[in-house]
């Protein structure tokens, strides 16, 4: 890994640890939403160490129990580590607004993607911008119900 991967990497976890401690300090007042997207935290299970992960993320495109993630890791050239753990293991939860719910997750064919590209871009342009940075295909990610 290069130098510039590590200190992306560790500024990625620091806003992490910022982020889920404004949540906690303010009891869910501030830093549960980002424009019109809300805050929702991801819980995986690492594919390596088989450990429970978790990251704060936003959910652009959300309706009726599903919600909609984009694996963009700020127009990195790497996925990040919370996609590759919901590929290898796609039972995840989502804390939204204090409460935990379980999903299962799966990558967007490509025309869901498509159709939900341009409300994914409404919701916060900056995921254009971070398409335009890299030749990766960002992955979106689409979380619904666990069936029983």
């Amino acid at each position: 890994m290069t130098t510039k991967d590590s200190l992306t990497d560790l500024q990625m976890k620091g806003m992490n640890a910022v982020h889920k401690t404004l949540l906690k300090v303010s009891g869910g007042r501030l830093g549960a939403t980002l424009g019109s997207m809300p805050v929702v935290e991801l819980h995986t299970v690492g594919r390596s160490s088989g450990k429970r992960r978790s990251t704060m993320l936003t959910a652009p495109v959300h309706d009726e129990g599903t919600y909609v993630l984009v694996a963009s890791k700020g127009g990195d050239d790497r996925d990040p580590d919370w996609f590759r753990n919901l590929v290898a293991n796609p039972d995840v939860e989502l804390t939204v607004d204090g409460t935990t719910i379980p999903l299962t997750a799966r990558v967007a064919t490509e025309e869901e993607k498509a159709d939900l590209w341009p409300r994914i871009v409404e919701a916060y342009k900056g995921y254009a911008g971070y398409q335009k940075k890299t030749d990766r295909n960002i992955p979106v990610v689409i979380c619904e119900p666990r069936s029983a």
